[in-house]
């Protein structure tokens, strides 16, 4: 089966409905226990429950102000002219998934112009895959570049394809394990008709949502997360990170800046994670960072809490390094400036909530906000509206709305397990190896992905 996605047009005012009727309930509540705090009386914490509802309320109405991006038919043939350049770092993947990934790129509608896989000195050599899509380079006009290399992580991968491909205009960073939507280069370059806009980010789905729990619901809460929180960063233009398994740049960004992303140190050590964030950043300060929610990508989403968990550790030690970087560099006067401080306010402020309501309200007057916990599953409810915008090709409206309703477990699964996790991380992000892989950690077997054509 061949993975496609695509976004449905169903009504979503139920769910901003919920969104806004709640956050109204809690913010005037809390306004006017704000006013009882500004009087003297601080035990309901007012003014931070009411800081938490406006942050809330205002990146609900910007997330619906993204718009997929459209060309016209001039724009169009501007667009087929730009040389696009594909990426394909691998270090032990899947076999299988290596395979699918290269395949989904020859079948798209617009293909691409190249396709460089490195070999980051992999365990396996990968011989059916390699010998398949070289053949397939000589028996089309698809050009394919296979290299290998010792390993020295995916930055110095991507910097061997880099150097290798001087004509490119256009930079796709896609992951081994990526399974493109056959529409997901077409969709993803029309952002690109406006001169400005210097990077895309496509959205990511799991193939494997459907194998676990925790798949199902880390499914929903990162679909959820990039059509909420990125998109509302998109609208202005503003996105701050990428995700790896389908990225866009302009080639030129990347080049001009290949030195300063292969030799990052912090504290005198390299960092050989956080890619994504870093070519984001160098394309915001250039230009216009956007997400175009027409172009999908499916991979393979950690099926086992420990793999979870290290994945997790991994963004955000990712996310604590990159804001630094952020807070250095970006302009006062930008909006990605003030939306990265404006999530650092809500990160913090949850993490107030969370001791005060948690830990020490039950210690000292033995009282449990059961209201504060309701509150946070109806927000995921209605935030998880959103996950039904997007239609699979490989799963029913059922099986769509069996995930959504776990929305009340990736809310606790967040809040009582990832946010001490995330506070642990910050305390430790001088740790900076890329944490690959030692063997492979998620497959698809061959029946669930048969793909007509591909290498068998």
């Amino acid at each position: 089966m061949t993975f496609t996605a695509k976004r449905a047009r169903i009504r979503i005012v139920v769910g901003v409905t919920i969104l806004v009727a709640a956050g109204t309930v809690w913010t005037v509540r809390h306004l006017t226990a704000t006013t009882q705090a500004l009087q003297g009386d601080t035990r309901q914490f007012g003014m931070v429950y009411t800081l938490a509802a406006v942050l809330l309320l205002a990146q609900v109405v910007m997330c619906h102000l993204e718009r997929p991006h459209r060309v016209t038919t001039r724009q169009h043939r501007q667009l087929s002219a730009l040389r696009v350049v594909v990426l394909v770092p691998t270090y032990n993947e899947d076999e299988e998934l290596l395979a699918r990934c290269l395949f989904s790129l020859a079948e798209q509608t617009r293909r691409p112009d190249r396709i460089v896989v490195v070999d980051d000195g992999s365990a396996r050599d990968y011989p059916r895959t390699r010998t398949w899509a070289l053949a397939e380079s000589r028996r089309t006009a698809l050009s394919v570049t296979w290299l290998r290399t010792p390993n020295r992580g995916k930055r110095h991968a991507h910097g061997e394809a880099i150097r290798r491909t001087p004509e490119a205009d256009i930079y796709l960073t896609v992951d081994s394990d990526a399974i493109l939507d056959p529409h997901a280069i077409e969709e993803g370059l029309k952002p690109f008709a406006r001169s400005d806009v210097a990077a895309v980010a496509g959205i990511v789905l799991a193939a494997n949502n459907r194998r676990t729990v925790l798949s199902r619901f880390t499914d929903l809460w990162y679909v959820t997360s990039q059509l909420v929180d990125r998109s509302s960063l998109s609208a202005m233009g503003s996105v701050l990170v990428n995700s790896g398994p389908l990225a866009f740049y302009r080639a030129a960004i990347v080049r001009a800046n290949l030195d300063s992303y292969l030799g990052e140190t912090i504290r005198g050590r390299p960092v050989a994670f956080s890619d994504d964030s870093m070519l984001t950043l160098f394309a915001l300060l250039e230009g216009r960072t956007v997400q175009q929610p027409t172009s999908f990508v499916f991979t393979a989403m950690p099926e086992r809490v420990g793999h979870h968990l290290r994945q997790y550790v991994r963004w955000m030690r990712d996310s604590t390094i990159r804001s630094l970087w952020r807070a250095r560099y970006l302009p006062l006067t930008g909006y990605a400036y003030w939306a990265h401080l404006a999530r650092w306010a809500q990160a913090l402020i949850a993490t107030v909530l969370f001791v005060a309501v948690f830990l020490v309200q039950p210690a000292i007057d033995h009282q449990f906000a059961a209201s504060l916990l309701l509150i946070s599953i109806l927000i995921g409810y209605a935030q998880g509206l959103r996950y039904l915008t997007i239609r699979r090709a490989d799963e029913s409206l059922a099986s769509q709305l069996a995930t959504w309703a776990l929305a009340p477990v990736a809310a606790m699964w967040a809040f009582f397990v990832l946010r001490p996790v995330r506070w642990y991380v910050m305390a430790t992000c001088l740790r900076t190896g890329w944490g690959t892989r030692a063997d492979v950690e998620v497959s698809l077997t061959p029946r669930t992905i048969a793909t007509r054509g591909a290498p068998s």
